[in-house]
């Protein structure tokens, strides 16, 4: 279907007004687009740097909580040493009293078990201080990576902010200035028009005919198609992309944004 707008509708406003509104529209848009390409990719790499810093942080925070329990543990092994190092020096000197060879025996089994035992705590001292070792060294690495990034984070939203300070009132006049012609649109069209900008390259919702073609998509306009754009007594849309096709004369100024 050419026409996105119902006969009833373009009762109230004529057609080529209409036309003339969404063109004006659109390149108002379109400066507030460009003030946005100038930030670039700021906004975003602020907000993946804010991201990343709050996951040092909580990595920090896990591995900090995993030193302390490590801690722990290690301090736990170190008091069953020495209790197994009590009960053994118990056993020796109960060995010295024993009535016959099955206490004795009995006794050197209990000797045995607790020498294992030091051994087996021994062991996971060793091996959770090495552990305590690595997670500290990665905490120096991650506390580093962690004030370059703030660094970082610090430079990109002074830059954001200094861009933004730069162009902030005159974005402000442009919104100002989509919002008085979109106050003259009616809703089911402007709802059109922001439909096609969202899915558009570019946000070109409304294009002009270049040589005897689509402005947005740039594919050839049949002539009677294209007399019918000129004529401005109905919305066109280009059969390709979906754009709202008028004429390379549209551009004349109205009164609805000033």
């Amino acid at each position: 279907m050419d026409s996105i707008y119902s006969k009833q509708e373009e009762k109230d406003t004529s057609i080529e007004e209409k036309l003339r509104a969404l063109y004006e529209l659109q390149t108002v848009v379109s400066e507030i687009d460009k003030i946005k390409t100038l930030r670039g990719e700021l906004p975003l790499e602020v907000h993946d740097l804010e991201d990343e810093i709050a996951g040092l942080k909580t990595r920090l925070k896990n591995m900090e909580e995993d030193i302390r329990n490590l801690e722990t543990v290690v301090n736990n092994k170190k008091i069953a040493i020495k209790e197994s190092q009590a009960l053994i020096s118990k056993y020796t000197e109960q060995q010295n009293t024993v009535r016959n060879n099955r206490e004795f025996d009995s006794l050197s089994k209990e000797i045995e078990f607790q020498n294992l035992e030091i051994q087996l705590s021994e062991r996971r001292i060793k091996e959770f201080s090495s552990e305590i070792t690595e997670k500290k060294d990665a905490i120096v690495s991650l506390g580093k990576l962690q004030k370059e990034r703030i660094c970082d984070l610090e430079r990109k939203k002074k830059e954001l902010e200094e861009i933004t300070e730069e162009t902030k009132i005159e974005e402000e006049e442009l919104k100002l200035k989509a919002e008085k012609i979109e106050f003259f649109i009616k809703p089911r069209l402007l709802t059109a028009f922001k439909r096609i900008r969202k899915s558009a390259r570019n946000g070109l919702a409304v294009v002009t005919i270049q040589r005897d073609a689509c402005g947005g998509c740039f594919n050839k306009i049949p002539p009677q198609r294209h007399l019918d754009i000129a004529n401005r007594k109905k919305i066109i849309v280009c059969e390709y992309c979906g754009r709202i096709l008028v004429d390379k004369d549209i551009n004349t100024k109205i009164n609805i944004s000033e």
